[in-house]
């Protein structure tokens, strides 16, 4: 019998801890599965919560060459021994013991809910402690070790899919997926990013869309820093529905992260909880038009530990297991005391920011006409006239 939802998750996923002064601090993990659980999500009848063990080498050397998951597994058991030569060892990647085993860990969930969802026996997947989508083939890359989601993606592929849509909604451009299939025509990758013009990797523009046999098959929204709730999703819904319509995936997966939130500390868009909510419910609505429900969501990155990225993945998790909360719900008390009492601080009152009317954050709809001289409008039309061509789609209406 088949679940709504199969959550990956464990305590010993707060071991991926680069230490206490560094901005991806695993609390962000705890603070999450608290509240899933305070709000009863994680004990839903269509609800299964799986710890999964570390993989097979095979499957990481799908994504990563032998010399680096080695390197990385040396490293893990000498942490002193790291010299930056990997991508470890450095500011955003520190070295810490164990890396390799919880790292292996994360890209085992994604790999388990990529596999329940392929084979039936779960409709949605969710690993909230994954999304980590700037790991490349032989380094480290922006708090990541290894590429989860291309281990995922990959074993979807090797295993029957014959098409897989990847869309990345993190505020950094998800360049390690993107690169781990550019030239494969079987894997669309969609990544709605702050431009990399200000922030890091300095990648993902309009004019990148793919290798020369899969042109039109990596396709990049670079917006400006400030882009708040009503841009954004007027960006989303010009650029995505339509191309994982005309692409028509087997499986659609998808990355969470939730740094484009006002609060967040290292990036510059301006959205709120309410507005990501309302991405992540076009995200799961799309997989149930483009591929029968089969639908595997990762989280990301996200820094404002307390504020944002639990309420962010708890809405996540909500809707994948088909019982939505609402935006004007109360947080619970239980999980706001233990945030009080582990830092010192409140927690938020309500699962939402205060910004949607009745419960919708409104966007002004493409189809209605664009603005020349607005600069998202601007981003939008650039991506659109560098990819829908290549997808057979009109650049005026979907």
């Amino acid at each position: 019998m088949s679940t709504q939802a199969r959550v990956i998750w464990d305590p010993g996923f707060t071991a991926y801890d680069f230490g206490p002064e560094h901005p991806m601090n695993p609390v962000r993990l705890d603070l999450t599965v608290r509240l899933c659980r305070e709000l009863g999500l994680l004990d839903l009848p269509g609800v299964e919560v799986v710890a999964p063990s570390g993989p097979d080498d095979d499957q990481l050397l799908t994504v990563h060459d032998g010399e680096y998951v080695d390197a990385v597994r040396a490293i893990s058991a000498d942490p002193a021994s790291a010299d930056g030569r990997w991508g470890i060892g450095t500011e955003d990647d520190p070295a810490f013991r164990g890396m390799h085993e919880v790292s292996a860990r994360i890209a085992a969930g994604t790999v388990d809910v990529a596999r329940a969802v392929w084979e039936g026996r779960t409709e949605h997947g969710v690993n909230f402690c994954g999304g980590l989508h700037h790991a490349m083939r032989r380094r480290a890359s922006g708090f990541c070790i290894y590429n989860d989601a291309a281990v995922g993606i990959r074993w979807l592929l090797d295993h029957g899919a014959e098409k897989v849509a990847y869309v990345d909604v993190d505020a950094h451009h998800g360049d390690g997926v993107e690169r781990a299939f550019w030239d494969d025509p079987r894997v669309l990758t969609i990544s709605l990013h702050e431009s990399g013009r200000v922030l890091f990797p300095g990648s993902g523009f309009p004019g990148d869309i793919g290798g020369p046999d899969a042109r039109g098959s990596a396709v990049n929204v670079a917006l400006p820093p400030g882009t708040g709730d009503g841009h954004w999703l007027r960006a989303f819904h010009a650029v995505v529905p339509a191309l994982l319509h005309a692409f028509a995936p087997d499986v659609l997966v998808t990355q969470q992260g939730c740094d484009s939130h006002y609060s967040d500390p290292l990036a510059h868009l301006a959205l709120s909880v309410d507005a990501q909510r309302t991405s992540y419910e076009s995200l799961h609505r799309l997989a149930h038009e483009v591929c029968d429900g089969r639908w595997v969501a990762l989280g990301g990155g996200g820094y404002e530990l307390v504020d944002v990225v639990p309420r962010a993945w708890a809405h996540l998790t909500a809707i994948a297991a088909h019982q939505p909360v609402e935006l004007v719900t109360p947080v619970p008390e239980g999980w706001r005391d233990y945030v009080q009492m582990l830092l010192g601080r409140p927690g938020p009152a309500r699962m939402g920011d205060g910004v949607a009317e009745d419960g919708r954050v409104w966007w002004k709809a493409w189809e209605v006409g664009h603005d020349p001289a607005d600069a998202v409008d601007q981003a939008v039309m650039a991506t659109r006239h560098a990819v829908f061509p290549l997808h057979g789609l009109d650049l005026w209406f979907d």
